[in-house]
């Protein structure tokens, strides 16, 4: 999706005709020398070849109108691994794994937006304001956790989403992911969130997609026991929305697989957390059935972020332990633990690993 950056810039030659046509050249250039010192087009990025996304039917569109699958990271919690999100390392991941899109998770609790509001919306900001500097797209992630009920932060979704959309509605590569996964509650209740943080976010910024979490952490309620229907038979009032599923696939296997083929039939949707572990995030890959997901949502478009762009000692942590300390190195695979080394080949070369 991302053609290679260009090296070099263009140079004007000229001909020595004599001592005073040469002066003259190389003060009034001809048109042709003027295009031949004119820079190249800047290499297309992931939003200048598809500009604005929005949601058509079942798929996530670009601005022609025509379906695609992003694929990219999320951050770890903001509070606990800024150090991780350096320029080195944005540039690594847009130029080096040729991501399409950044998740930026700012946990509600955990120590992070409720301790400091300000700090943690500027923080935000930054980060959007990098990875749109690098043509990446960005999924604003309200990162509510503990508690699972996301009324429960409803006042404060609301300002951090004022916030952070009246900073960035001119902006054409911001999704909004508004509740991370609720979790011990029905899903009219989330339904009923939606439905009140929803207004807020088009208010200021009419055109973003908006990403709506599902019940049992974002599992379609798989985990409680339910299934998809529960969404398809009432789905949120609003357009332009996707609905969220959440897999690690070493712990959610062909029940959670199953569940997410049906759903991408009957709902847009969105993988905005993935790990090639167990639930936890730890423990060791499956990568074979990491694939079959990623065969599937191929096969289908469905855009996936993997967790997390972070050096934390869990294995879903794709940088080695001590990477972000060290400042780096960010390139190539030899920082990378194993699962990092899997999910930036998928990134780089997602052709090179057809379905089987």
């Amino acid at each position: 999706m991302r053609a290679p950056h260009p090296s070099l810039r263009g140079g004007v030659a000229v001909t020595a005709l004599s001592g005073v046509l040469l002066l003259l050249l190389s003060l009034v250039p001809t048109g042709s020398a003027r295009a031949a010192a004119a820079p190249r087009a800047a290499a297309a990025t992931p939003v200048s070849a598809n500009g604005q996304l929005k949601v058509c039917g079942t798929k996530l569109c670009n601005s022609r109108g025509n379906p695609v699958q992003l694929r990219g990271m999320s951050t770890h919690g903001t509070q606990w691994y800024p150090h991780c999100l350096t320029s080195g390392s944005l540039n690594a991941l847009a130029d080096d794994w040729k991501a399409d899109v950044l998740r930026v998770s700012t946990y509600v609790q955990e120590d992070g937006y409720e301790t400091d509001p300000q700090h943690f919306t500027d923080l935000a900001n930054s980060l959007i304001r990098q990875a749109t500097d690098r043509g990446l797209y960005v999924i604003v992630d309200w990162h509510m956790l503990t508690p699972g009920d996301p009324h429960a932060n409803l006042s404060r979704a609301r300002q951090f989403f004022t916030d952070i959309a009246n900073r960035n509605k001119d902006r054409n590569n911001i999704l909004y992911e508004i509740a991370n996964e609720p979790s011990g509650v029905s899903w009219s209740r989330i339904k009923s969130y939606a439905e009140q943080i929803i207004p807020t976010i088009r208010a200021l910024d009419p055109d973003a997609p908006v990403l709506v979490g599902t019940r049992a952490w974002s599992s379609f309620g798989v985990s409680e026991g339910g299934t998809e229907a529960e969404v398809v038979n009432n789905p949120v009032r609003a357009s332009n929305i996707m609905y969220t599923f959440h897999f690690y696939a070493s712990s959610h296997r062909d029940e959670y697989l199953a569940t997410l083929s049906r759903a991408a039939d009957r709902l847009p949707v969105f993988v905005t957390e993935f790990g090639t572990q167990n639930y936890a995030g730890e423990g060791a890959d499956d990568f074979a059935m990491s694939q079959r997901y990623l065969d599937l949502m191929a096969a289908k478009k469905i855009s996936w972020v993997n967790w997390n762009f972070s050096d934390d000692h869990r294995s879903g942590a794709v940088f080695k332990t001590g990477t972000c300390d060290r400042s780096g190195p960010w390139t190539g695979t030899a920082p990378l633990k194993p699962a990092g080394v899997w999910i930036r080949e998928r990134i780089r070369t997602p052709d090179a690993f057809p379905a089987a």
